[in-house]
């Protein structure tokens, strides 16, 4: 379902988690599109920042190639956007789920809902969000905290996958009731 123009998404902080992916220097200063890395993060911050002061877990995924001595220059978290009690996750494949040990520090929490943003939003987004699908969370897209390498990859999951899966909305219409 898309919710763009509908109804604020009211969620319970208890059972919510904001999950971001990729969100790292290499990636975020890729060129991408519908929106650049640097706004991605700055709607990626604001979200985590309501997310934590509503007592709400954050989820903060990062890639690692594997195999290899040492990982490229950019390839920790952008500066500042991690706090204290932020949950990271590292993976080795596009999705944020396989073998990271993350569905089960969501389980220990009680989590039922997450929240989606990243880079790309047609890969390690939309990977990580099909796993969390088929765990049976409950799914929300929050479609400006995404970019893509294309525009046309954006809006294909955009508007024709992530609403499949849960409902996509603006990063504004996400609160805590």
């Amino acid at each position: 379902m898309t919710a763009l123009e509908g109804e604020p998404a009211t969620l319970d902080p208890a059972r919510t988690a904001l999950v971001l992916v990729d969100l790292m220097d290499r990636i975020t200063a890729l060129p991408l599109a519908p929106r650049s890395g640097e706004q991605v993060v700055a709607v990626a911050r604001e979200l985590a920042d309501t997310f934590r002061a509503a007592g709400a877990t954050v989820v903060l995924v990062r890639v690692e190639r594997p195999g290899v001595p040492a990982q490229p220059p950019g390839s920790e978290l952008v500066a500042g956007l991690a706090a204290e009690d932020d949950l990271i996750v590292v993976k080795r494949t596009i999705g944020g789920f396989h073998r990271t040990g993350l569905h089960e520090l969501l389980a220990e929490r009680g989590i039922g809902t997450l929240v989606f943003g990243g880079i790309a939003t047609n890969l390690g987004v939309e990977s990580t969000a099909r796993a969390a699908a088929d765990l049976g969370y409950e799914l929300l897209f929050a479609e400006d905290a995404m970019a893509a390498l294309t525009e046309d990859e954006h809006r294909a999951a955009v508007a024709l996958n992530f609403p499949r899966l849960g409902t996509v909305v603006t990063a504004s219409a996400i609160g805590f009731g």
